[in-house]
């Protein structure tokens, strides 16, 4: 059975930093591209940021500078630091890894909100 476990997510002020986590299982983790993407009420869900089983990463433009993601093939699990949040930032973050169109999985999201 496939499980993405994120965690990480939290109420923080404007400028603050999280650190989300994915632990993922039931998988060969190091040949999935790993993401996150994430939803606002009201909006469509949208990547954020993507990182290859080679280590290749993408970015969404609105976050380039402030987030960073990576891996560890050791203990199976994606990271995505996040810096200098905005209130836009808020939304609920999904982990998503993808190996083709039939061999992807999501978890079940974490809620961020960044708020003074």
């Amino acid at each position: 059975q496939v499980q993405l476990v994120e965690s990480g997510g939290g109420l923080v002020q404007p400028g603050g930093s999280l650190r989300l986590s994915c632990a993922a299982s039931g998988i060969l983790f190091r040949l999935y591209t790993m993401g996150w993407y994430r939803q606002a009420p009201g909006k469509q869900r949208e990547l954020v940021a993507a990182i290859t089983n080679g280590g290749n990463t993408n970015y969404a433009d609105s976050v380039k500078g402030r987030l960073t993601i990576s891996r560890d093939y050791a203990k199976n699990t994606v990271y995505m630091q996040m810096n200098s949040l905005k209130p836009e930032d808020t939304a609920v973050y999904y982990c998503y890894a993808w190996r083709s169109t039939f061999d992807d999985y999501w978890g079940q999201g974490t809620q961020v909100t960044v708020s003074s």
